[in-house]
């Protein structure tokens, strides 16, 4: 699995658990929904900065979104 499919995976996961829309994810990141679609379902190569916003949006450490977090 490529840090893009896996990163899109780990947002979706995170995201899901403070059970948010993409919308929610979107307004508090400060980002845009279709953004937020295409990072999830890995077509979309995200810089560190828009990392760390969407870290911080969803109050996780921003390396959590790059290690595998198991159930």
């Amino acid at each position: 699995m490529n840090i893009q499919v896996h990163f899109g995976k780990q947002v979706k996961h995170f995201r899901e658990l403070k059970t948010w829309s993409q919308e929610n994810l979107a307004e508090e990141s400060g980002l845009h929904r279709t953004y937020i679609s295409g990072i999830e379902r890995g077509r979309r190569n995200p810089t560190l900065l828009i990392l760390n916003r969407i870290a911080i949006a969803l109050d996780i450490e921003p390396s959590l979104l790059l290690t595998e977090v198991k159930p």
